[in-house]
């Protein structure tokens, strides 16, 4: 709203200084900036208000040390991220944008059914929860939005090979506009010189117009991507500071991918894909990181509020359809290592109980407990000290998928 706002300012009024929202990287300061005074500050009192409604956790007892003082605590506490990073978003981004459209569709549909979910578990009193067959529901719901979107829209399109010429004059560069921008389903396989990778050449056994098909590989992909990362996500939320810390390193990245991939110059220098408009979503991921900075604040250990699956489920959408959107989803189980380890353990600890009780006659497990933060917990270790070493393998992850860039 603010964009448009002091765009009338600048170009009708012609009012010196206003033209500086026209840039992304300004608009981004400002959003990172709002978003983490309106998570410290109205945070409190919005935990405050969870409080006293008694939204609290209901704590199972697990066997774990300190677990038992954790109950009582607010949950829900999602919230203070979706309002932290909407507001700034309504007032400093392109509302037109088709990116930014997907990207609020997504935080309300996938925080919705985190609140949900959580409602149910703490006023219905039901430990379960909203039942797994409708969470799916939802994120297949979810996925086929985003993934019909990214593929029919006319505004999603990108240029696969970006123009290596800029010609100089005394105003401006001026870049040539020899390549065209074109709708595709590509998408970038890392570490690959010849990185880019076409979705419907897995059709290119139907003949010719096979391109026309396209839809029916990639919207199960869009639908499979954002309902196991919004699951790991989910997983992962499970001792203070986690799921929030190595989220906002993971969506840093995907900022850094983000802005290099809608500003036609870094895409040229780096040889990778421009995707028009994109760049835009560089203001939501500086609100998102911003919000859930500011969400740490509270939820580092001991933690004053647990985000609930409002807030997991809904960090796992958003980062799945930040990666989907530019074109880097193949590099989530790298730069989304922990949800994909956490995700991996409970699958393994289940497959592996089932299998051996089927075949020995009792079950047996690989680790102490799942997911994988709670096996270490097992072992005696502070979770701190699990929380903080998580962060820094993550930031190890992002940034070595953040040298894809180069690295080929």
């Amino acid at each position: 709203m603010l964009y448009y706002l002091f765009e009338y300012f600048d170009k009708t009024l012609n009012i010196p200084g206003t033209g500086v929202f026209q840039y992304i990287t300004f608009r981004s300061a400002l959003a990172i900036i709002l978003s983490l005074l309106i998570s410290t500050v109205f945070g409190k009192r919005i935990i405050t208000f969870l409080a006293n409604q008694q939204v609290g956790e209901t704590v199972r007892e697990l066997g774990l040390k300190g677990q038992a003082q954790k109950a009582g605590t607010p949950t829900m506490g999602g919230l203070i991220i979706i309002l932290a990073t909407l507001i700034p978003v309504l007032l400093l981004t392109k509302l037109n944008n088709i990116y930014i459209i997907l990207l609020i569709v997504t935080t309300l549909w996938m925080g919705t059914i985190g609140f949900v979910d959580d409602y149910i578990k703490i006023f219905k009193k039901d430990k379960e929860g909203l039942k797994g067959i409708f969470k799916v529901f939802g994120q297949v719901g979810l996925g086929l939005i985003v993934g019909s979107v990214l593929y029919l829209h006319p505004g999603v399109v990108l240029r696969k090979e970006t123009p290596k010429t800029i010609a100089l004059n005394q105003t401006e560069n001026v870049i040539s506009q020899a390549a065209i921008e074109e709708k595709s389903t590509a998408t970038t396989i890392p570490f690959l010189k010849n990185n880019e990778f076409d979705y419907a050449e897995l059709l290119s056994w139907m003949g010719d117009g096979y391109e026309n098909w396209a839809w029916i590989v990639f919207i199960p992909i869009v639908i499979f991507i954002i309902t196991a990362v919004s699951n790991g996500a989910n997983l992962t939320d499970g001792i203070d500071g986690l799921a929030a810390g190595t989220s906002a390193i993971s969506v840093l990245a995907l900022g850094i991918f983000t802005f290099v991939s809608g500003n036609i110059i870094f895409s040229s220098y780096l040889n990778i894909m421009y995707i028009p408009n994109s760049g835009e979503m560089t203001v939501f991921i500086a609100a998102f990181v911003g919000s859930l900075i500011g969400f740490l604040w509270y939820n580092s250990y001991p933690a004053s509020v647990f985000m609930g699956d409002t807030g997991s489920l809904t960090i796992g959408g958003i980062i799945a359809v930040l990666a989907i959107s530019v074109r880097k989803e193949l590099l989530i189980p790298l730069l989304c290592g922990i949800f994909l380890v956490e995700n991996f353990s409970v699958v393994l600890q289940v497959s592996y109980f089932k299998f051996t009780k089927k075949r020995f006659g009792e079950g047996r497990r690989i680790f102490l407990m799942s997911p994988l933060h709670h096996h270490y917990q097992k072992k005696g270790y502070h979770e701190s000290k699990i929380v903080t070493r998580f962060w820094i393998v993550g930031i190890l992850l992002a940034i070595l998928s953040i040298v894809t860039l180069k690295l080929r």
